[in-house]
């Protein structure tokens, strides 16, 4: 029997990649999409990402979605992700979060929302980036803070948080490898006179230009080598890849929080 998913946010630029994602995987159906654009309200899904009607509407409802689907996916806003965290608490239906910016208001809701359903939660869907961020939390607890740490990201121009969510996972990774708390630790921006590094801070770089999808790099750098790690995105649909493999997964694990970690074994 084929797996339901639902997308809010359909019309979007990952919305759209996400719902064809769907229709292309052989094991999953497209329940359904939302949006909050007039224009797009009550639209065939199939129009709407340019191919043969599919009898599957554009909704304005989210609770409706949910209630129609066995897995939501949501690729949107912090604000849209907060009020679909409580309904997939309400549904008990498993909900695949992949938006950034969120706040640790926002992460204390989704805690309190897993005792009933699933919520698979990651910054970043991307294999590559999880099994990269598996390998540095292990490093750092090898070389330690003897190593300079620092975290490099770019994306494009209409990217509206800074540092990236992946960065900051990235840090995450290496704070605990250290076996430290991130928050004491990271440094997110240095101007004017700062004066000399601290030993063992966490450094972040951000950039914003064109149409850069995402670029990370982690550099751990002492007085005799330096170690860095790089990874490049070259197309949206390594995310979208991603959220489908975490969609499948989440419909056969007991309620709780997971990342993409647990999706791929490497927590």
């Amino acid at each position: 029997m084929k797996i339901s998913v639902g997308i809010v946010g359909c019309a979007g630029r990952m919305g759209k990649i996400l719902a064809k994602a769907v229709l292309e995987d052989k094991d999953c159906l497209l329940s359904g999409g939302t949006e909050n654009i007039d224009k797009f309200i009550g639209q065939d899904l199939g129009k709407l990402l340019g191919q043969e009607e599919i009898g599957c509407k554009v909704l304005n409802e989210p609770e409706e979605l949910f209630t129609i689907s066995d897995v939501v996916i949501d690729f949107t806003t912090p604000k849209s992700t907060r009020s679909n965290i409580k309904i997939a608490q309400r549904t008990e239906t498993p909900l695949i979060i992949g938006t950034t910016g969120l706040s640790n208001k926002d992460d204390e809701l989704i805690n309190e929302s897993v005792d009933n359903t699933v919520i698979v939660q990651s910054s970043n869907f991307s294999i590559g980036i999880n099994i990269i961020q598996s390998e540095i939390e292990k490093i750092s607890g090898i070389i330690g803070s003897d190593f300079d740490a620092e975290v490099l990201e770019m994306h494009h121009r209409n990217k509206v948080d800074a540092p990236s969510g992946t960065a900051i996972d990235l840090g995450k990774a290496i704070a605990n490898g250290r076996k430290k708390t991130f928050s004491e630790v990271a440094r997110f921006s240095r101007e004017g006179e700062v004066g000399v590094r601290k030993y063992g801070e966490i450094g972040f770089s951000t950039l914003r230009g064109g149409e850069v999808i995402g670029d990370h790099s982690v550099i751990f750098a002492s007085a005799n080598e330096t170690i860095k790690f790089t990874h490049n995105a070259h197309s949206r649909s390594i995310f979208s890849d991603g959220a489908m493999l975490a969609a499948k997964w989440s419909i056969n694990v007991k309620p709780g929080l997971y990342t993409m970690r647990d999706v791929l074994g490497i927590s």
